[in-house]
């Protein structure tokens, strides 16, 4: 059984994906209106799409632990970014937001001695160590290319492995 700290806070993260989802849905909607960003596009609706499976991963285990989780209202996104940079900044910030929001949960978990939840947890850690390292490389690129269009093609065309190396 969950204890009620754990279970809010298990809500709080249910939130928190959910946010991280429409949120990349709102940058890859932004992209697709840009000339030349389909690559960028399929990256952020791909990484709408995990987003929502990180929620319900997480309303799933909310749920067959005695809790009940909360499907939250969800505010709506920024949907207009200054530039692609810009985007991705927000990305990078974001993921650091929900790594440190993972963290809080593990303590949590480890302050209770609830040890299911903290094993659970661990896919989380490491799945948001491999987010912050992606979008900390797509900035670094995004650096480096500055103006260029023709770099700004090549990264178009290889974000699309990006996130499977």
């Amino acid at each position: 059984m969950l204890s009620q700290r754990m279970k809010d806070a298990l809500n709080k993260q249910i939130l928190m994906e959910a946010q991280s989802s429409q949120a990349y849905l709102a940058m890859g909607s932004w992209a697709e209106i840009q000339p030349g960003l389909k690559g960028v596009t399929k990256f952020f609706f791909r990484h709408s799409d995990e987003e929502r499976m990180h929620m319900l991963k997480l309303i799933h285990f909310v749920n067959e632990r005695g809790g009940f989780a909360v499907i939250p209202a969800l505010e709506q996104p920024v949907m207009t970014f200054v530039s692609l940079k810009a985007a991705f900044d927000q990305l990078f910030k974001h993921e650091v937001k929900v790594s440190e929001s993972i963290n809080d949960l593990v303590e949590i978990a480890l302050s209770e001695k609830d040890y299911a939840t903290h094993n659970f947890l661990q896919w989380f850690v490491m799945e948001q160590m491999e987010e912050e390292r992606l979008a900390r490389d797509c900035n670094d690129k995004l650096e480096m290319i500055g103006d260029d269009k023709s770099g700004l093609y090549l990264f178009d065309r290889d974000i699309m492995t990006m996130d499977q190396e």
